[in-house]
């Protein structure tokens, strides 16, 4: 039998983006949008098997490295006001091992000109099967590839 535990970690990440609230709020709106900028690692894989943006409804997002093991993020759209937040509940499985089970607050605060995004994570991390820092890699990764998307939004309009 597998050893069973769970590791509670909390993070939060802040970013200022030169685009709105609004712009940024929009790149977390859409499958289309996410996954331009939604990959947690260089060459890593990224689709969704159901988008559903609005409370009470959902994504599934299957990823991983080109040839690596499918991690699939089951969330569930707890609260969403838009401009200002959307807050997640998320599981994450591999195969048939339950990962990870949290809760994701996305703020989008008025700075300037631009946007203040606070982005919360908190989890509990079950039998040993991913770690935080795992999470805060990956978020980190995807918050600059959201800046890179916004700039190239903006070079284009």
């Amino acid at each position: 039998m597998t050893e069973r535990s769970v590791t509670h970690s909390t993070f939060v990440l802040e970013r200022t983006y030169n685009a709105t609230p609004a712009r940024v709020f929009a790149a977390w709106s859409t499958a289309e949008a996410l996954l331009r900028w939604g990959s947690p690692g260089e060459g890593w894989q990224v689709g969704f098997d159901r988008f559903d943006f609005r409370v009470g409804g959902g994504n599934i997002c299957r990823f991983g490295p080109a040839g690596g093991d499918v991690y699939v993020n089951d969330a569930r759209y707890q609260d969403i006001v838009p401009g200002r937040r959307i807050v997640t509940a998320d599981t994450m499985t591999c195969g048939d091992k339950r990962l990870f089970a949290g809760l994701a607050t996305v703020e989008f605060h008025p700075a300037g000109a631009g946007c203040r995004l606070v982005f919360t994570e908190q989890g509990a991390f079950l039998d040993g099967h991913d770690l935080p820092e795992n999470h805060k890699a990956g978020w980190t990764e995807m918050l600059g590839n959201l800046d890179v998307e916004l700039r190239r939004a903006s070079a284009a309009a």
